[in-house]
C-alpha cells in the first residue's frame, strides 16, 4: 500500500483493532445482546489475538489457538440444536455492505502485494514451472520442507508463471526471478476473490438472497486470521475449492471434482470425503467417486509430464504427500504439540476418529445445514492434532464457519436423489391427495 499512499502502513495489531471496529459496527446485534450471532462474532475475534501472541510467546499463543479451537468445535457440535434460526439483518444496508466489502478486498490486494511472499507459496511456483517445462521433479532430492503444497496447487498455478513472466517482461524494476512474487501475489489475490466470491454465491442461491452472501464475504476480508496470512495460497486454495463444492452441491460430478482438487491440494479435505458421499446416496456417491477418480487420474497425468522412467513417477507420487503431516512423534515446527508430550496426541486422534465415523454417518438423512456444519466441524477437528502449528491455520475452515454463522434453516434442501424421490412421490400422489381433499372438503360442509 506504500506504492499508493505514501507513508501508509498498518501492521498487525492495528489491524487488529481496526477491524474489530468495523466488525463490531456493522456485524454485532446490540438489539439482541444475547444471541447466536453475538456468540460467533466473539469466537472468531477472540482467536485472532493468538496469531498474534503466538509471534511473542509461542507457547502461550498455540495454547490460546488451541483452546479457541476447541470452543469453536463444541458451538459446531451443538450447532444442529438451534432450531430457531431468525434472519438477522447487519447495521448496514446491502449497498454499504457491497462498498465496504470492495474496500476490504482492494485493502487485502494491497497488503498482497506489500508483503514478501511465503516460501511454501513460491516452491509451489517453482513446482508449477517445472510442470511446464517438462523437467524430472524429482532428480534424487529430497522433497523441500516448504514444500507442503499438494500437485493440483502446483496444476493450478501453471497458467501464473506465464502470467507473470509477461508482466514482469514490461516492468524494469522487476529482476529476473521476480516472476516468481508476483505469480504467488496473483494467484494469491485470485484464491481470496475465489473464496470472498464463492461465499456471495451461496448467498445468492442457498440462503435466500444476496444479503447473507455478501456479509459473509465482507466478514471474511475484515477479520484479522485473513489479513494476517493473506498471502498463503496453499491454505485458501483448498478452502476456495470447498466453498464452491457447496455452491454446486446439486451436482455431484462437479461438486466431487471440485473437492477432489481440494484434495490434492492439502491433507484435510480428505477427510471430508465419506461425509459427502454418504449425504449423496447410493446414485449420487457413483458419480462423486467418479469425479474424484477423474481428478486423481488427471493429476497422476501431470506426473508423466515431469517423470523420466518408471522410477522417477513413483518418486513423485509418493513425495507428492506431505506425510510429516501425519508423523505422531514431536514436531519440529512451532506448534502446540511441539511443548507437549507427543502421546497425549494419541487420544486427541482417536476422538477424532470417532468425531469423524459419528458426523459421517448421523444423521442418516442429512440435509444442507448438516453438510456445511460437519464439514466445518471435521477441518476445525484436525487442528486439534495436526503437528505443524495446530490451531493456526484458521484459513482453513473460515470461510466454512461464515457459512454456519449466517445461515438460515435449510431443511429444504437435500441431496439430489432425495428431491427426485420427494418429487416423484409428489407426482404420483397429486391425483389422489387431490381427490382426499375434494372428499375432506365436501364431507366439512355436509355436517356444517
Amino acid at each position: 500500500m506504500e506504492g499508493i499512499l505514501h507513508g501508509y502502513t498498518v501492521n498487525d495489531p492495528t489491524w487488529f483493532y481496526l477491524s474489530l471496529l468495523l466488525i463490531v459496527a456493522v456485524f454485532f446485534r446490540f438489539n439482541r445482546v444475547w444471541s447466536l450471532r453475538n456468540l460467533d462474532l466473539i469466537l472468531l475475534l477472540s482467536i485472532s489475538p493468538g496469531l498474534l501472541i503466538a509471534d511473542e510467546s509461542p507457547g502461550f499463543g498455540f495454547a490460546w489457538l488451541f483452546v479457541g479451537t476447541g470452543l469453536l468445535l463444541l458451538r459446531l457440535f451443538f450447532d444442529s440444536f438451534f432450531k430457531r434460526r431468525p434472519p438477522l439483518e447487519q447495521n448496514l444496508n446491502v449497498h454499504g455492505l457491497t462498498f465496504l466489502c470492495l474496500a476490504a478486498f482492494g485493502f487485502q490486494v494491497g497488503n498482497i502485494i506489500h508483503e514478501p511472499p511465503p516460501d511454501s507459496s513460491v516452491e509451489t511456483v517453482r513446482g508449477a514451472q517445472e510442470i511446464l517445462r517438462m523437467r524430472d521433479a524429482s532428480d534424487g532430492k529430497e522433497k523441500d520442507k516448504n514444500a507442503e503444497a499438494g500437485p493440483t496447487t502446483r496444476l493450478l498455478a501453471t497458467p501464473m508463471v506465464p502470467t507473470s513472466k509477461l508482466v514482469a517482461s514490461g516492468q524494469n524494476s522487476i529482476g529476473p526471478d521476480g516472476f516468481e512474487e508476483l505469480a504467488v501475489h496473483i494467484f494469491a489475490v485470485l484464491a481470496h476473490l475465489a473464496a470472498a466470491f464463492g461465499l456471495v454465491m451461496i448467498g445468492r442461491l442457498h440462503f435466500g438472497g444476496n444479503q447473507h452472501g455478501i456479509a459473509m464475504a465482507t466478514l471474511y476480508l475484515l477479520l484479522p486470521c485473513t489479513a494476517y496470512d493473506v498471502a498463503q495460497v496453499n491454505h485458501v486454495l483448498p478452502a476456495s475449492l470447498i466453498v464452491w463444492a457447496f455452491v454446486a452441491y446439486r451436482r455431484p460430478m462437479v461438486s466431487g471434482s471440485l473437492l477432489g482438487l481440494a484434495c490434492g491440494s492439502m491433507f484435510f479435505p480428505v477427510f471430508l470425503l465419506p461425509l459427502w458421499a454418504v449425504f449423496y446416496g447410493r446414485r449420487g456417491a457413483l458419480k462423486f467417486g467418479l469425479a474424484l477418480a477423474i481428478v486423481g487420474a488427471v493429476v497422476l497425468g501431470s506426473f508423466v509430464f515431469t517423470s523420466v522412467d518408471v522410477q522417477s513417477f513413483v518418486q513423485q507420487t509418493r513425495g507428492s504427500i506431505n506425510w510429516s503431516a501425519l508423523q505422531f512423534r514431536g514436531s519440529d515446527a512451532n506448534g502446540f504439540w511441539s511443548t507437549h508430550n507427543a502421546a497425549y496426541r494419541w487420544p486427541v486422534v482417536a476422538g477424532f476418529i470417532v468425531m469423524l465415523i459419528a458426523l459421517t454417518v448421523l444423521p442418516f438423512k442429512k440435509n444442507l445445514e448438516h453438510l456445511i456444519s460437519h464439514s466445518t466441524a471435521i477441518i476445525v477437528g484436525t487442528q486439534l492434532w495436526y503437528p505443524q502449528q495446530g490451531g493456526a491455520y484458521l484459513l482453513w475452515y473460515l470461510p466454512l464457519m461464515l457459512m454456519v454463522v449466517f445461515r438460515p434453516r435449510l431443511t429444504q434442501l437435500v441431496p439430489p436423489e432425495a428431491e427426485e424421490t420427494a418429487e416423484n412421490g409428489r407426482a404420483a400422489g397429486e391425483p389422489a391427495t387431490r381427490a382426499v381433499a375434494m372428499s375432506g372438503a365436501s364431507g366439512v360442509r355436509r355436517f356444517r
